[in-house]
């Protein structure tokens, strides 16, 4: 189970716009212990290329979608970024090719 999942089950506030697709920003998350974050595997290109779109991008921020809960994760701690960026929702206009 992912964190955004996790979070939804739990009415946590984690928007998850595009549902886990990795085509968003909005489930971004702020990894609280450096040493839980180094337990992570490393981020994908994809994730890397969403999260330069999150607001309050830090060294330890992840994407909820791709933090899966595994036993050696078990007490880490999170927390959200004071906003998210949905450029669905904030008024972006595609531009065409």
């Amino acid at each position: 189970m992912s964190m955004l999942e996790a979070a939804h089950e739990n009415d946590i506030e984690l928007e998850g716009a595009c549902e886990g697709s990795l085509a968003c920003s909005t489930c971004h998350v702020i990894v609280m212990d450096e040493d839980y974050y180094n337990k992570l595997p490393e981020p994908t290109d994809e994730e890397n290329d969403m999260l330069d779109l999150a607001f309050g991008l830090t060294e330890t921020s992840r994407l909820g979608c791709q933090v899966i809960a595994k036993p050696e994760l078990d007490g880490m701690k999170v927390t959200l970024p004071a906003a998210t960026r949905n450029f669905a929702v904030d008024g972006y206009v595609p531009k065409p090719h």
